[in-house]
């Protein structure tokens, strides 16, 4: 059996610095994001959802956070405020 070797010329796949740290900010953005989005879908207080919607806006505005994982977030905001709005109103019948 005789295994593939890749020759020193051959070109190999690479990323730039700025690829890296580009891609390291993101991903600290989405654990950042992340974890708010958590905390505020499990204690789903309004200092959770200020802390979550600051957070989105901060990402989104500096580019860390694309249109899409902006619009999960206000999905879910949005889903929770319906949510509460329906729990409110069934209370007051």
């Amino acid at each position: 059996m005789r295994g593939n070797t890749q020759l020193s010329s051959e070109v190999k796949a690479t990323t730039s610095p700025e690829q890296s740290a580009q891609a390291t900010r993101h991903l600290m953005t989405i654990r950042i994001v992340g974890t708010a989005l958590f905390e505020y879908q499990v204690r789903k207080t309004t200092d959770a959802r200020i802390r979550l919607e600051s957070l989105a806006s901060m990402a989104q505005a500096q580019g860390d956070l694309t249109d899409v994982e902006a619009l999960v977030v206000a999905q879910v905001l949005a889903a929770t405020t319906n949510s509460i709005q329906l729990l409110q109103g069934q209370s007051h019948v």
